[in-house]
């Protein structure tokens, strides 16, 4: 017998025995304690998303009232045009987030840049105050800027915060200037300040080196930061019902006072069109600092503030 026959000899015996070192890979069953922990990981992400889900379908109800499942169509997104209320609900909204995404961005910015580039104990009390500032329920938020508001347009005679666009800007700007403020200093934390050095050494001003090297290097967290803060202006619920006033009514006001005469698929469809205008801000935000060098870590590193 050769030499070539006897190894086939031995290796058709091995896969018989189904030993290792034969070329044939037997299937390796995935120990139950993985499976588990998928099937529940599963099950988290459809509790999670599932109202989600179901207030998007129910966007495309036909129906007269949103709990009662009349057919399939476009309807009520058509509807939204015909109805002015909605209509100034959602611009107010939307100019409310925008103004408040402005503020937070510029006021957080400078936050953000200052303790990453002056650290030191006051850095970390200001910290805690920003974190004061995450954690406050909306409600305390509210009862407080109310009375505020009026201290200052009645009693101060400051007539703009008689206002209820800037009432509600400036009530939508508390909670995502803190994240601004998170966001641009994780960024700047883990660059080289030498650059500003080597700047300064080149007899650049200081607004100069502040404008192209400081602020350049911060901007991916600047206009992830501008972003986050439009998203979370959008839904500010309690402090918008507290501090609105009468002609200035916002989308999560509008929802609230629909409640007392049944939801409609409307407001579904608005909903669905804001779920969407936050997907795409997020969407900008990871493509922002995805094209800035970053990655997978880095980004949600930086979204979150960490």
């Amino acid at each position: 017998m050769t030499t070539q026959t006897q190894t086939e000899t031995i290796m058709q015996a091995r896969a018989r025995e189904g030993r290792p070192g034969t070329g044939v890979r037997r299937r390796v069953r995935k120990p139950w304690s993985d499976i588990a922990l998928s099937v529940w990981g599963m099950l988290v992400m459809l509790f999670l998303f599932l109202p989600i889900i179901v207030i998007v379908v129910h966007s495309f109800n036909t129906g007269r009232l949103l709990a009662v499942w009349d057919g399939f169509g476009f309807d009520a997104f058509m509807s939204i045009l015909t109805k002015p209320a909605i209509q100034s609900a959602v611009r107010v909204s939307l100019l409310t987030a925008l103004i408040a995404a402005i503020i937070a961005t510029v006021l957080g910015t400078l936050a953000g840049i200052a303790m990453a580039r002056h650290p030191g104990k006051w850095v970390w009390w200001f910290l805690g105050l920003l974190l004061l500032v995450s954690v406050t329920p909306e409600i305390v938020d509210a009862v407080a800027l109310l009375p505020f508001f009026v201290f200052l347009g009645q009693d101060m005679g400051v007539t703009m915060f008689n206002d209820g666009i800037v009432r509600l800007s400036v009530g939508s700007s508390l909670f995502a200037t803190a994240v601004v403020s998170y966001i641009v200093r994780a960024r700047l934390v883990g660059q080289d300040a030498r650059l500003e050095e080597a700047s300064a050494d080149l007899y650049a001003k200081p607004f100069t080196t502040f404008r192209r090297v400081t602020l350049a290097l911060a901007m991916p967290a600047v206009l992830a930061g501008f972003l986050l803060a439009f998203t979370l202006s959008l839904d500010n619920t309690i402090v918008a019902a507290f501090v609105q006033v009468s002609g200035t009514t916002p989308w999560p006001v509008y929802v609230l006072s629909a409640l007392r005469t049944g939801l409609r698929p409307e407001i579904a469809a608005v909903s669905t069109i804001m779920l969407l205008l936050t997907l795409v801000a997020l969407a900008l935000v990871a493509l922002v600092l995805k094209r800035a060098g970053d990655s997978a870590t880095q980004i949600a590193r930086t979204m979150t503030g960490g």
